[in-house]
């Protein structure tokens, strides 16, 4: 067996800092009344930047980021492919965008005054995802998994004796997300426990333009996702692969 793949230590941003209201340049000679008003979004959006380069580069290095003619569980098509296993496997990698992923949830949380209680994922990539998350918020990490009933019809169920307490504030976790429909399938179980799902984070996103999870006659829950490379998705009718004659 071959020496482990070297990956980089934990070099996640301290969102918190950044969000918690105190200046880090105060003390220098860069603080003045004009920078002292953009500080916080300048920071942030250089510190996006360097995250996204950081997450862009551990796909790259587990060999998560793939290029071809890719026909995707939504059945849209697309020409980058992001192969979750490959990233998951590697504990250090995995932990790191994990580290992210957890920070800004707390950010979330924070600027809503509430805590976190529970992290929820769906089968099967959530379940690492929950409980590195959890393991790191400091709260449990459970998985729902896919039950069949009489009708034929799919749904998620949490099983194996896990317990959601009433009013408990729930993260949700998945891996990569397309339109949502892994997160939106959470949420039954969940409301019918009386959980409140307060945000929903996934390793990377395919629709950056998604932000929220809708529940209808509830408020939206925010969406967060790690920084990714533009992943672009095409209806297979207006696939420029498949125009171009590209087999899947």
């Amino acid at each position: 067996m071959g020496p482990a793949m070297p990956l980089f230590g934990p070099v996640t941003p301290n969102f918190l800092a950044i969000w918690s209201g105190v200046n880090p340049f105060a003390s220098s000679s860069l603080a003045c009344s004009t920078f002292s008003n953009h500080w916080a979004e300048a920071l942030a959006c250089e510190l996006d930047a360097l995250s996204a380069r950081r997450v862009e580069g551990l796909f790259l290095a587990t060999g998560a980021l793939q290029r071809g003619h890719f026909l995707l569980k939504s059945g849209r098509h697309g020409d980058r492919y992001l192969e979750k296993w490959a990233l998951l496997q590697h504990p250090d990698a995995a932990a790191e965008v994990c580290a992210l992923l957890a920070e800004r949830a707390l950010v979330v949380a924070q600027a809503a005054a509430v805590e976190i209680d529970l992290v929820a994922g769906p089968t099967t990539g959530g379940v690492l995802l929950a409980y590195e998350i959890g393991r790191l918020l400091g709260v449990r990490g459970i998985f729902a998994e896919e039950v069949a009933g009489d009708t034929g019809a799919v749904r998620r169920e949490f099983r194996r004796g896990f317990q959601i307490p009433p009013r408990a504030r729930v993260l949700m976790v998945d891996d990569i997300l397309t339109t949502g429909g892994s997160l939106q399938a959470l949420l039954p179980p969940l409301l019918a426990a009386g959980a409140h799902p307060i945000a929903a984070a996934a390793v990377a996103s395919r629709s950056p333009d998604l932000r929220s999870i809708e529940i209808p006659g509830r408020e939206s829950i925010p969406l967060i996702a790690a920084p990714t490379p533009d992943l672009p998705t095409y209806e297979a009718s207006e696939c420029p692969l498949c125009a171009a004659g590209e087999p899947i």
